[in-house]
């Protein structure tokens, strides 16, 4: 969009029909039309150029320099372009920031074509479809999903279809509700599933914007729930989806075929690695919402950096393969405790063996087979894809090898999943054969640039190469011959650009010159002839590097379809080699740092011995190791204790120790038993959301809400000061409310950190309720964290040290002591102490009594209280021997009154 009034951009260009535009530009128009939301790289000999506001777009984004070609309409038509051979490297610029590029290529033949050359758009590349390498993240993934709603009185149905192009999984969900529980829910699972781009209706209002993700805009009629169920079942070729679990679904269909039609559009073909449906439901992972998996800090830390992280911990991943397995793991442990205990048993099998070593070894020499095989069914691997699939497969007996010596055939583990992992990774015989013949040892970066295939995979290439590259030995073996059949002594053979080949005689010797020669040019001194020997030979040679380039491409595409019907097996090889490697990660991690098998036990309990934090015990010298003990009676810990002390360091590796057991991991303990568990909720720390128009306090209660109306009684919920963004009182009554609700109603394991002090009566009345604090040691003006998880509650927060730990001015803390001591001087002057929760007497009677009760403690606490200021008002270092000792004598004195 031009801000200068006589510009015109390209459609008011193609509207105006009085306008003259060159037969190209009417070419690029016509395409632009069919792209109007995308750049359009548009091919040029060796250059793609962008024209009109693609142009300005891109010399803005890309940095490149925006110049004209031509006039439309009296004014110059912007232009900018880019060589061909540097498209990645902008592609992948253009695809970060969002964007996303329609590359048009010249599909005709310029020395036939009359007009311009026949061009068409053979590739989309967008934010939510990439499988390029270079474009691609390497350990994550980056799926496109659509989304399909449909309300039927007052309920509304959210379907969600989502697909990583890059390795062909595509999956399913559906849910119900009304339509806030919906948009709550659909939030959720968006910030589960992170896709790059979303696809939505033109009417779709369930979401405007989701964390900057880029959305799409299709015709409604693309989410037609008939026309989606069909779409999956030619994808899938089966005749039926009950196999894939889902039955019963609409709108999830609805968006499965948008999602298809949008991804084979982008691809310009059909997606041929796309051969299996995952229908995923709500039970099936234990529930993480946005604030969890950034407090527990799984993939990215609190202020958006990739370390420290647990992911970074853990990523002993030999192959990419792995690493993004290992990704997925952390953020979709499953409930089934089944799945955790058979990785746990492959853990346990690989340490005894003592294989994790060789292993990672062997497995450092694998590429990432899974994108590969979607570039080739995609038909846009390139010659060193296939170099090091190559490459890569051969690798696996010596990985079969490693694996079965760690379940042992005939020991028991036949079924497990190691053993399963062995049958994944066997060699595909026909596909390597087919591998080794054809692609050389070391090939070209491109098709193009020839040198691709192995010699003596194809004759008539061995030929034109030898043409090609043996030319100057031809000629001088025909000069040999020919002297010796013509007696010709100077006779000599040679070539350049104008005439090609010839034989060269000098005049004197032209009586010689056999039947056969032809004569091709006559010069003062010599004449120069052709044979047919070597014009046969010219013929191939002149072309034969030409030719040899068709040929290569001619059979790359061949090896490529020839490589098609090996895409599965070739995926069931990528997962075998993914899920070796992030067992093997974990295992390594296991042994090095002293982690300990965990229990999955059916009955509900958290019991952690010695548990410490995965990532923090990396980052100081001496961590200290805490117990952890929830039973069905025991189901709150109330947990006091300084700033500093370790309250949330306490509280965040009880959650990952939980999640790590249900990954499959070893966790950092020295035992640990773990019963069933549904979500893991946090609410931690305090944060604003301006743009979002919330305060501190908001957001706190927000996500308080959250915990309050999702968390049952198999559910870990972790709540630190809560309450403390408003006044005091009105934080202590929520905290306690809440405290008592989650004791209660939701019967949740709880761990609950406060600085309210009157929260710790919480377990005289509900025995489930227990105290625990941090301790810590005073010492003069100074404090010493322990760091240590002790029962019972603290006896004070240790504000101020802590906040002269951090530098506070030394007068400012010497006011807040004398303001302090007030205060509490202040409490003492109070009634009697009471239960905080108790409710109030209905007995006004009995109520002046405890009055009148109270009036000589408040004259007692009047007297305590002109004591306490008198010595706040001390300074010793100021006084002398003899003001010492008077100051002695007149707190004597107020004691006494």
């Amino acid at each position: 969009m031009t801000t200068v009034p006589k510009e015109i951009n390209a459609a008011a260009a193609k509207k105006n029909s009085a306008e003259k535009l060159t037969p190209m530009m009417q070419q690029y128009m016509g395409i632009k039309e069919n792209h109007p939301t995308m750049l359009v790289f548009y091919r040029m000999g060796d250059f793609y150029e962008l024209f009109f506001e693609d142009a300005e777009k891109a010399s803005r984004l890309l940095g490149i320099t925006l110049t004209a070609r031509g006039v439309a309409s009296g004014n110059p038509i912007k232009m900018c372009g880019v060589p061909f051979h540097s498209l990645d490297g902008y592609l992948a610029k253009l695809v970060k920031l969002g964007e996303s590029v329609a590359i048009c290529e010249q599909i005709g033949d310029p020395a036939t074509s009359k007009g311009p050359v026949e061009r068409k758009v053979m590739r989309v590349v967008t934010p939510g479809t990439l499988t390029d390498a270079d474009l691609l993240p390497e350990k994550a993934e980056r799926p496109l999903l659509a989304m399909c709603s449909i309300t039927q009185r007052k309920t509304v149905t959210t379907g969600l279809a989502w697909l990583s192009l890059a390795s062909g999984a595509l999956k399913l969900m559906e849910f119900s509700g009304d339509s806030a529980t919906v948009a709550v829910r659909l939030q959720q699972e968006l910030e589960r599933i992170v896709p790059a781009e979303i696809l939505s209706g033109d009417n779709g209002n369930l979401f405007d914007d989701y964390a900057g993700t880029h959305i799409n805009r299709v015709p409604d009629w693309h989410f037609d729930v008939v026309g989606g169920h069909k779409a999956l079942l030619d994808q899938l070729g089966v005749a039926t989806l009950t196999g894939f679990g889902a039955d019963g679904l609409g709108a999830a269909f609805g968006a499965a075929g948008a999602l298809l039609r949008y991804a084979q559009s982008t691809q310009g073909r059909g997606l041929q690695h796309v051969r299996s449906l995952t229908t995923e439901t709500e039970s099936e992972f234990i529930g993480l919402d946005a604030a969890t998996r950034r407090n527990l800090e799984l993939t990215e830390t609190i202020r958006g950096q990739e370390s420290p992280t647990l992911f970074s911990l853990l990523d002993h991943c030999r192959t990419a393969m792995g690493s993004r397995m290992l990704r997925h793991w952390l953020h979709h442990a499953r409930r089934d405790q089944n799945v955790a205990r058979a990785r746990h048993e492959a853990i346990a099998a690989l340490a005894q063996s003592e294989a994790a070593g060789p292993l990672a070894a062997t497995l450092a020499q694998v590429p990432d087979i899974e994108r590969i095989t979607t570039r080739i069914a995609l038909l846009s691997a390139r010659p060193r894809d296939l170099a090091a699939l190559r490459d890569g497969l051969l690798q696996l007996p010596a990985l079969r090898g490693d694996v079965v010596r760690c379940y042992g055939p005939g020991q028991g583990g036949e079924t497990g999943l190691l053993a399963a992992i062995h049958a994944a990774l066997s060699t595909p015989t026909a596909c390597l054969d087919l591998l080794v013949r054809a692609v050389a040892q070391e090939p070209a970066a491109m098709v193009r640039d020839g040198g691709v295939f192995a010699t003596g995979f194809d004759a008539e290439l061995d030929e034109l190469r030898a043409l090609s590259e043996n030319a100057g030995q031809f000629l001088l073996d025909l000069e040999t011959r020919e002297r010796a059949r013509t007696g010709i002594a100077n006779l000599r053979v040679e070539y350049n650009k104008v005439h090609g080949f010839y034989i060269e005689v000098t005049h004197g010797q032209t009586d010689k010159v056999p039947d056969d020669y032809r004569r091709r040019q006559t010069l003062k001194n010599a004449e120069r002839y052709i044979t047919p020997e070597l014009k046969v030979f010219e013929d191939k040679a002149l072309s034969a590097q030409d030719k040899a380039l068709v040929r290569e491409k001619l059979l790359y595409d061949l090896l490529l379809a020839d490589l098609a019907p090996h895409i599965g097996t070739l995926q069931t090889i990528a997962q075998g080699l993914a899920q070796l490697d992030t067992l093997n990660a974990l295992t390594e991690h296991a042994q090095q740092h002293n982690w300990a098998a965990p229990q999955l036990v059916d009955e509900p309990c958290i019991n952690i011995v010695e548990g410490r934090h995965p990532v923090v015990e990396k980052q100081i010298e001496r961590f200290i190791a805490n117990d952890c003990r929830f039973v069905n009676k025991r189901r709150l810990l109330l947990i006091t204790g300084p700033n500093m002390g370790g309250k949330s360091t306490f509280m965040r590796q009880v959650a990952l120790i939980t999640l790590l057991a249900y990954v499959g991991s070893y966790v950092p303990a020295a035992s640990a038993t773990i019963g069933p568990i549904d979500r893991i909720f946090t609410r931690i720390g305090a944060t604003d959301d301006l743009a979002g128009g919330r305060s501190t306090f908001m957001v706190e209660m927000t996500e308080s809400a959250a915990i309050l109306n999702g968390a049952t009684e198999h559910s870990l919920v972790l709540m630190d000061e809560v309450g403390r963004g408003t006044s005091t009182f009105d934080g202590l009554a929520l905290a306690w409310a809440i405290a008592r609700h989650l004791i209660d109603t939701s019967r949740s394991f709880t761990l609950f950190a406060t600085h309210y002090f009157e929260l710790t009566q919480l377990p005289d009345s509900h025995p489930s309720a227990a105290n625990v604090h941090l301790s810590a040691v005073e010492h003069k003006d100074s404090i010493v964290f322990l760091h240590a998880v002790q029962a019972g509650p603290a006896s004070q927060s240790y504000g101020l040290q802590v906040a002269q730990l951090a530098g506070v001015p030394q007068p400012v803390i010497k006011a807040a002591r004398k303001h302090l001591a007030r205060l509490e001087a202040q409490a003492l002057d109070a009634t009697p102490q009471r239960d905080l929760f108790a409710l109030p007497s209905a007995d006004p009677y009995a109520q002046e009594e405890e009055e009148e009760a109270s009036a000589p403690l408040a004259a007692l606490n009047a007297a305590q209280q002109a004591l306490l200021d008198a010595i706040a008002d001390l300074d010793p270092d100021a006084l002398t021997p003899r003001d010492a000792l008077e100051q002695l004598y007149q707190l004597k004195r107020l004691a006494a009154a």
